[in-house]
């Protein structure tokens, strides 16, 4: 599901935008860079520094949407650039393994938001 050109866009810098819904439809950004794998590669998780709107909707609905892309990697037309939609459900984590892994490389992290990936779909 989550393919060498998706990981390929992961180490290259980017913006990654997540899009919640429950009570109030928000969309939070965090970096490329700072989204990591859990150890089965069926998850991703992401340091959470604020999100607390998105933190209030995953406990309401936690299907999320997430998108990244970089510049750097070749697109599907082998033009320059690439990006993926995921689809998935989420939620917050305050301890156990994958908080521990993501606290130790990112001190400031309060939470770690888990997202379960359903569908990760190239979109240039």
């Amino acid at each position: 599901m989550l393919t060498d050109t998706f990981f390929e866009v992961l180490r290259h810098e980017g913006v990654a935008a997540i899009a919640t819904l429950g009570s109030q439809p928000h969309m939070v950004n965090t970096w490329n860079s700072y989204i990591r794998m859990t150890e089965d590669g069926r998850c991703l998780l992401i340091p959470v520094g604020g999100m607390h709107q998105t933190e209030k909707n995953v406990a309401v609905t936690p299907k999320v949407l997430l998108t990244v892309g970089a510049r750097e990697v070749t697109g599907k037309r082998g033009l320059p650039g690439t990006g993926f939609l995921v689809a998935g459900t989420a939620e917050f984590l305050s301890e156990g393994e994958d908080f521990d892994r993501v606290k130790a490389e990112y001190g400031w992290a309060r939470a770690v938001l888990k997202v379960t990936v359903a569908s990760a779909t190239q979109t240039l």
